[in-house]
C-alpha cells in the first residue's frame, strides 16, 4: 500500500518564534537536504510552501518542481488560521495560491494550514478553501492537543461536506491506536521523539487496517544545528523543546522510506479526488 509524504516549507525562526521576521537562509539549505534524501530514496512527496518563500526564493520552489515533486500551499504569511477572519484567510489564501502558479506554472488547489489550525473554532475555513480553488486540504489534526486538533475526527483521507455545502477531500496525518488511544505517528515532535521501532510497528498497524498513512515534516527537521545559532535570541527551554531528536530525524525519515512504499499526496488522494463533484 501506498502511504504519502509531505513537507512544510518554512523557516523556523519565522513560523516559530516571529512571524514579523525576515527569513533566513537556513531554509534554502535545509530544503536540498530534504530533496537529496527523497531523491536517494527515489521518492517523489508533497511540498506545501509558504508565499514567502516562493517571494524569498523562487529558484527554490522551481527546483522541488522540477524534481518532479507536488507543490502545493501552505499559505502566505504562516499565520495562525483561527486567529483570522475571512477576508483576512481568503486573502492570505489567494496570495499564496498566486504566488506558487506563478513561480510553478501549474495550479495549486491544495493547502496545509500553519499548525493544523482548523478546529472546531473555525470550520468555516474550509468553505474559504473550496470558494478559492482547492480541492484537498490537510489541516484537521485527528487529536486534540492543546493547540489544536479534533478529538475521534475520522483517521483517514475521505470527502467531507463544508459548512456552507462544498465538497472538499480532508487528508489528516497519520495516527495509530495504543492501548484505546489514538497516538499522533506521522511528524512533528512526535516523530522526533518516538523511537523507530514504535514508529515502524504503528506504519505496520496502517497497513493492516488497509489505511494509507500521511508524514509531515519540515525541512528544519533535517538542520540540528540550527538552535545553537538562536542562543541568546530564543529561550533556552524553546531550543531544547524545538532541538530534541532532530539528529536522529533524518534517519528514521531514511528507514521509513526504505520499509514502505511513499508518493505524493495527490497520487495518494487521487481514489478520493476523482470523486469530487465539479464546483
Amino acid at each position: 500500500m501506498k502511504h504519502a509524504i509531505s513537507v512544510d516549507v518554512e523557516d523556523w525562526y519565522q513560523s516559530s518564534i516571529d512571524v514579523n521576521a525576515d527569513l533566513s537562509d537556513r531554509f534554502i539549505q535545509s530544503t536540498r537536504s530534504v530533496l537529496e534524501a527523497f531523491e536517494s530514496a527515489g521518492v517523489k512527496g508533497t511540498f506545501f510552501v509558504l508565499g514567502l518563500v516562493a517571494e524569498r526564493s523562487p529558484a527554490l520552489v522551481r527546483e522541488i518542481a522540477e524534481a518532479g515533486h507536488e507543490v502545493q500551499s501552505h499559505g502566505y504569511g504562516h499565520l495562525l488560521n483561527y486567529d483570522l477572519d475571512e477576508e483576512q484567510l481568503r486573502q492570505d489564501l489567494l496570495r499564496a495560491k498566486g504566488l506558487l502558479e506563478d513561480v510553478t506554472g501549474k495550479e495549486i488547489y491544495a493547502y496545509r494550514s500553519p499548525v493544523f489550525t482548523i478546529d472546531e473554532r473555525n470550520l468555516w475555513a474550509l468553505d474559504v478553501l473550496a470558494e478559492t480553488g482547492h480541492r484537498y486540504d490537510s489541516s484537521i489534526f485527528p487529536v486534540k492537543t492543546s493547540r489544536y486538533g479534533i478529538d475521534g475526527y475520522e483517521p483517514g483521507p475521505q470527502i467531507i461536506t463544508t459548512p456552507r455545502g462544498h465538497k472538499l477531500v480532508e487528508a489528516p496525518v497519520a495516527c495509530c491506536h495504543l492501548l484505546g488511544k489514538r497516538i499522533p505517528i506521522g511528524g512533528g515532535g512526535y516523530f522526533r521523539l518516538w523511537p523507530y521501532l514504535f514508529i515502524r510497528n504503528a506504519w505496520k498497524q496502517l497497513e493492516r487496517v488497509g489505511r494509507s498513512g500521511i508524514v509531515y515534516m519540515h525541512p528544519h527537521e533535517y538542520d540540528p544545528r540550527e538552535m545553537a545559532a538562536y542562543r541568546g535570541q530564543v529561550p533556552l527551554k524553546r531550543r531544547i523543546q524545538q532541538g530534541l531528536g532532530r539528529m536522529a530525524f533524518p534517519h528514521k525519515i531514511d528507514r521509513l522510506l526504505k520499509e514502505f512504499s511513499f508518493g505524493p499526496m495527490n497520487e495518494v488522494l487521487a481514489p478520493w479526488l476523482e470523486k469530487l463533484p465539479c464546483e
